[in-house]
């Protein structure tokens, strides 16, 4: 027993000598680094005072500060930014739904602005902009060189004034001008239509308002088809939706989903990584959802895209989406203002970072370019030489006599409903797609 007792203090001892002798280096190392950070602030502190006192101008100090704490953190990616108190305030007031300015989603790439996003009946909707166009130029003036905040700065006007941005677009040759007369924008989160038997959800952003506002447009819908019974699935449009609030994305993908993880975030340390989950209850009652994707949805779209995808809820349609995968967090600071900072990655439920890579659709669709109206051709009415004829047009035809005239109205309103369709592909050819989804899987499910 005294052996064992000596052994396991031997042990003690020696384990304290191991410890102390690894320890120490670590201890120096640390050191050194703190160092090397406290002879870098005040190599920052002179530099600050320099300029200050012998700038061919006088500054204004608490300018240099904040554009040294904004070239700090927008050195780290192009995500996190300073908040000064003005535009901490906008981007509040944006979240809540309604803001000023051209209705456009943008990141920085190149040194150049790059369109995320137009959002829906904006001003930049209407002008033209597409996802992926490059801003080079804004009323004359590059932008290159300048930091994101301040080329949005630039953009910025008094509501009714006119912008001239000048665009490069992939595929066109030469940049193009374009003006945009800025306006009060208006964010109505989601939107609903009926085509036929088919709930169309348009969402367009997400804010405090885009969870309630997808259950009562989807109960809306459901009702004017006539009952869940009667419809047969749901679309989920997120194209060209930037992102938004986790939460709200959170919601909208639980909203769909009995059980099972919807994200998780992991940060730089295990202890800050988080995993959320659906509730039971499923809105669209197990009916088939298709949801509609491009490469300017971002973010919080690719988190409900992402899980309604690993899930097998729903069939992801269109063209690859932006490939976002981070998560800010805003840290309000002292002087009213905030920080942007990036602190985690999100996965999708199978484990997926969508970071730099996006969400790839299950049925890759693209959307033909609309033609400018110049080129339009004017509508011709038929005439009854080109006008496809059939059995039902002949004189003296035979009778149907397999069918009520119950079965007979059914079969025109399908028929209509098809036409419907068909119109559809003209306007919106990748909708109409995900329209004819749905309505090819309700024609072969088993009828109750």
């Amino acid at each position: 027993m005294k052996k064992f007792v000596m052994a396991a203090l031997a042990g003690t001892v020696a384990g304290v000598i191991l410890t102390t002798q690894v320890a120490a280096p670590l201890i120096a190392q640390e050191a050194k680094r703190n160092a090397n950070v406290y002879q870098q602030l005040d190599l920052f502190g002179d530099i600050f005072e320099r300029v200050r006192g012998q700038y061919v101008e006088e500054v204004d100090s608490e300018k240099l500060i904040e554009a040294a704490i904004s070239g700090m953190l927008t050195s780290l990616d192009p995500h996190s930014s300073y908040l000064a108190p003005k535009d901490f305030d906008d981007m509040q007031v944006q979240t809540r739904g309604e803001f000023g300015g051209l209705g456009i989603e943008v990141t920085q790439e190149e040194g150049f602005v790059k369109v995320v996003s137009p959002m829906d009946d904006t001003p930049a909707d209407e002008a033209g902009i597409e996802a992926g166009d490059f801003i080079t130029h804004v009323n004359g003036e590059s932008v290159l060189g300048l930091s994101l905040d301040a080329a949005v700065e630039l953009m910025r006007g008094p509501v009714g004034s006119e912008i001239i941005i000048t665009v490069v677009r992939k595929d066109v040759a030469e940049p193009f001008d374009v003006s945009i007369i800025r306006d009060t924008i208006k964010l109505t989160a989601v939107r609903s239509r009926t085509v036929g038997e088919t709930v169309v959800l348009r969402v367009t952003t997400f804010n405090d308002q885009t969870y309630s506002g997808l259950e009562e447009q989807l109960k809306k819908s459901v009702a004017e088809v006539g009952g869940m019974d009667k419809v047969n699935g749901f679309v989920v449009d997120l194209r060209n939706n930037p992102g938004g609030l986790l939460t709200q994305a959170i919601k909208v993908s639980d909203a769909f989903l009995d059980k099972g993880e919807i994200v998780s975030t992991r940060g730089r340390e295990a202890q800050d990584s988080e995993r959320f989950n659906a509730a039971l209850g499923d809105l669209a009652e197990g009916k088939p959802i298709v949801v509609l994707i491009n490469g300017g949805s971002a973010s919080a779209s690719e988190i409900v895209a992402g899980a309604l995808q690993d899930h097998r809820r729903a069939i992801v349609v269109g063209t690859k989406s932006f490939g976002k995968g981070s998560v800010q967090t805003v840290i309000p600071l002292r002087g009213e203002g905030a920080m942007r900072l990036t602190t985690a990655r999100y996965y999708t439920p199978s484990g997926r970072s969508i970071q730099a890579l996006g969400v790839m659709p299950d049925i890759v669709v693209n959307q033909p370019p609309k033609p400018p109206a110049s080129e339009t051709p004017a509508e011709e009415p038929a005439s009854a030489a080109r006008r496809q004829t059939s059995e039902a047009d002949l004189r003296g035809i035979l009778s149907n006599d397999s069918m009520t005239e119950d079965e007979r109205k059914l079969l025109e309103d399908e028929r209509a409903r098809t036409e419907e369709a068909a119109k559809l592909r003209d306007e919106d050819y990748q909708l109409a797609y995900a329209v004819d989804i749905l309505r090819g899987l309700s024609a072969v499910a088993p009828k109750p």
